[in-house]
Parts: C-alpha cells; sequence; structure tokens
C-alpha cells in the first residue's frame, strides 16, 4: 500500500510539498496512479492521481474512511529524553507504530537533556505513521518542567514508572485495563528523584513498577506502550 500524507477535503485530496515531492521525484509518480491518503486526523481516502504540477500532487478519492481504525482508549506517555538523542527518537519511532496517542517530554531533577528538537521528531512521527499504516497523527508537547507538569488536571488514570522501594508501587500489570485513558511518566536513567515522585502521588498519580529488572528510559516507557496496546488486543 503506498501511503501519503495531504489534505483531505470531499473526495479531493491534496499532498503536502514534501510528499508531493517525494511522489513526482523520488518515486516518479505518475497522473492515473492509485494512491492512499491520510490526514493526520483519522481520514483514510483512496483515489487516482489526477494532476501532477511543480509543488502539488492532486488525487481524485473514490473512498474516502473517517476514523480510521479509531481507537477507544488514550495513551498519554509522559518521559524525560535521554542524553543520546538516539534513544528518544528510537522510542518515539517504535511506541507510534504500536499506538499512542501523546507524547510529552519532562525536564526532571536527574534530566541530562534540556532541549529537545520537535521539528525533527514530528518528521519521524509522521514516517512513523505512515510505516504502521495509521490515520492519526500522535499530538507532540514541547519540553515542560517536571513541578509545571504535574500540576496540569488530567482525567485520565496517572501513573508514575520508578525504582524507589521507599514508595510503595503496584505492578504495572494489575493496573493496565482495557477501554482505559492513561497517562504515564518515566523518569530518566536516575529515576525521580524523592521529592518528584512525592509531588507526583499528591497530585493523583499512582507509583507502578514494570518488572524486578532495570530498565533504560526508552525501554521502560515502550514496556508501557506495549502493555497498554496489548491489553486492548485481548479483551
Amino acid at each position: 500500500m503506498q501511503l501519503f500524507i495531504g489534505q483531505i477535503n470531499g473526495n479531493t485530496a491534496l499532498l503536502s510539498d514534501e510528499e508531493a515531492r517525494h511522489f513526482t521525484k523520488v518515486l516518479r509518480g505518475k497522473p492515473g496512479q492509485i494512491i492512499n491518503v491520510i490526514d493526520g486526523s483519522g481520514k483514510m481516502g483512496t483515489g487516482e492521481v489526477s494532476l501532477i504540477s511543480t509543488h502539488s500532487v492532486e488525487i481524485k478519492l473514490d473512498s474516502v474512511i473517517e476514523n480510521f481504525e479509531k481507537r477507544n482508549y488514550h495513551l498519554h506517555i509522559a518521559v524525560s529524553p535521554t542524553k543520546n538523542m538516539d534513544r528518544t527518537e528510537f522510542l518515539i519511532e517504535k511506541a507510534v507504530e504500536i499506538g499512542v496517542d501523546e507524547i510529552s517530554f519532562v525536564l526532571t531533577f536527574h534530566s541530562e537533556r534540556k532541549k529537545i528538537n520537535i521539528e525533527r521528531i514530528s518528521k519521524i512521527v509522521a514516517s512513523s505513521v505512515k510505516q504502521s499504516l495509521k490515520a492519526y497523527f500522535p499530538k507532540i508537547n514541547h519540553l515542560m518542567k517536571f513541578n509545571d507538569f504535574i500540576l496540569q488536571n488530567s482525567e485520565m488514570q496517572k501513573l508514575i514508572a520508578h525504582c524507589d522501594t521507599d514508595f510503595e508501587r503496584t505492578h504495572f500489570q494489575s493496573l493496565a485495563k482495557p477501554e482505559t485513558d492513561y497517562l504515564i511518566l518515566i523518569g530518566p536513567e536516575g529515576d525521580f528523584s524523592k521529592e518528584e515522585i512525592t509531588l507526583a502521588e499528591k497530585k493523583g498519580f499512582i507509583g507502578i513498577s514494570l518488572g524486578n529488572q532495570r530498565l533504560r528510559t526508552e525501554t521502560a516507557a515502550l514496556n508501557a506502550v506495549f502493555g497498554i496496546n496489548w491489553v486492548n488486543q485481548l479483551k
């Protein structure tokens, strides 16, 4: 399946500039080809390329599916970006492929990276959405200080994964339920500080354990993403 990103209006789709260039310059696409287009908001259309110009590709759609494979749960992962950005980018790529609705970046006491490139991350997200044949782009939020992030209101189930045995923790497996909205906090390599865990619990977060093994940040986050998606597939 050839999948492209564009705008869908009624029975017509227009590829974005970058996608149009890829279709015309890299793939040597021609009028008459049948392709699939997503808009990132749940629409997927299939149709024939009707017009190609320098910076635009127009498709006459034969069918449009609304809310393509829309899920009945929401997963929000909030993670401290790793010092080696390649590992964070790997996390983003795989989390989107598995299934995530929102990703936030949180600056914690032990965080080693203070900046992230949202534009680059957005490109990784777009590529992963196409690779996994999805029609929704997850929301990507800018880096925020832990204390500011934790004060935001959220109606979903809030979990904080940490390794501090001085605090009570519940095993993640016993809390992961289908058709439930989750916000899961994943800390840096040095874990959350005791003050951060205390503040999170005061704001309604439940401390969880992801197992006895010690996991890297990106591995812990992917463990959580996979777990939530798995329980929803089993229902």
